[in-house]
């Protein structure tokens, strides 16, 4: 049974019609939205040199810029991990709306299976992404599975972060933002880190390592998005 099947099987066919529902009217309400928003992007050559390369990138981003992160890089086939419960099951599809695939699971549950998927759709020339500091926190703090996935394909990350000019901020553990319409955003994309192997050691200084790109990107992509 695929990991989409089982999530469905497990959920009451209430809870379907509910996740169809809100697929259906959320998802030509934010693709509507996001065609007013203006983009200031730096660093897009670091997503053109992993794909030169033959390689395929492993996006690594905070959990409270899902929205805008959608819609910027949409239509590109990227497998995204989503939970095994309702709410998974309704961003799921508002995602593969967008041209996403997924992958099922969470560090709550089916976490491993989730990365062995993902593993397998790198290997068959797919990118990945993560929310790092998700499903649940804490905010700002990479866990290591995009660093694992990094070693065990030899794909790179590729961070990035995201801000908005003007944005309504949801009280909420990750601070999830959504640009208000018209808004401009800044993009600020890093280069490529390589991960060479995986050890204990590896997985925490790389895990670190990201950590800082990401604040550093942030204060970057502010810049982008209050130059407009």
């Amino acid at each position: 049974m695929s990991s989409q099947n089982s999530v469905a099987a497990r959920l009451s066919a209430a809870q379907l019609r509910k996740a169809r529902a809100i697929a259906a009217i959320a998802s030509p309400l934010i693709a509507a939205v996001g065609r007013t928003y203006r983009w200031r992007v730096d660093g897009y050559h670091h997503y053109e040199s992993v794909i030169a390369s033959g390689r395929q990138p492993i996006f690594a981003f905070w959990h409270g810029r899902i929205l805008p992160a959608t819609l910027f890089w949409r239509d590109r086939g990227i497998v995204v991990i989503t939970s095994e419960n309702f709410d998974g099951e309704w961003i799921a599809r508002i995602i593969q709306r967008f041209g996403y695939g997924t992958a099922r699971g969470s560090s709550s549950r089916g976490g491993v299976r989730a990365l062995v998927q993902l593993k397998r759709d790198m290997d068959a020339g797919k990118p990945t992404a993560f929310t790092i500091d998700g499903p649940r926190g804490p905010a700002r703090v990479a866990q290591p599975g995009a660093v694992w996935l990094a070693g065990a394909t030899g794909n790179p990350i590729l961070p990035f972060h995201i801000e908005a000019s003007r944005a309504f901020v949801a009280r909420s553990w990750d601070a999830t933002e959504v640009p208000a319409p018209f808004a401009t955003l800044g993009v600020a994309i890093g280069a490529p880190i390589a991960v060479e192997a995986i050890v204990p050691s590896t997985i925490d200084a790389q895990r670190a390592a990201l950590e800082r790109e990401l604040a550093s990107l942030e204060a970057h992509a502010h810049a982008l998005a209050r130059h407009s």
